[in-house]
């Protein structure tokens, strides 16, 4: 998904910079690539969220009951979370850049 997402974008910056006419069409499918976008941003959202609150409950079991497995689990999902967190940063950064290029896109239209 990364990389369909951050060819789309070169691909739609690759239309502004040569000024070519933008057509309704143009402008439809946009917000139909900026709706799959935001779709795989809520599911990696929740995903993270999920992963997050699980790290959280294995720490904070493993502190109260002394339990060492406890809190390797609790490590094993930190090295899952941080590249979800990282991944996700790249999704929503990048769909704030799909917003703006739609502007872009509209006011070209006209």
């Amino acid at each position: 998904m990364k990389k369909r997402l951050s060819n789309y974008i070169k691909e739609i910056d690759n239309k502004i910079k040569e000024n070519k006419k933008i057509t309704k069409e143009d402008l439809e499918y946009h917000l139909i690539q900026i709706n799959i976008f935001q779709h795989e941003r809520l599911i990696h959202l929740l995903v993270t969220i999920f992963v997050g609150i699980l790290s959280i409950s294995f720490y904070l079991s493993g502190i109260i009951t002394n339990n060492i497995s406890l809190l390797i689990v609790f490590l094993a999902l930190l090295c899952l979370f941080i590249p979800y967190l990282m991944h996700y940063r790249f999704l929503e950064n990048n769909t704030q850049k799909l917003y703006e290029q739609y502007d872009i896109l509209r006011k070209k239209s006209k």
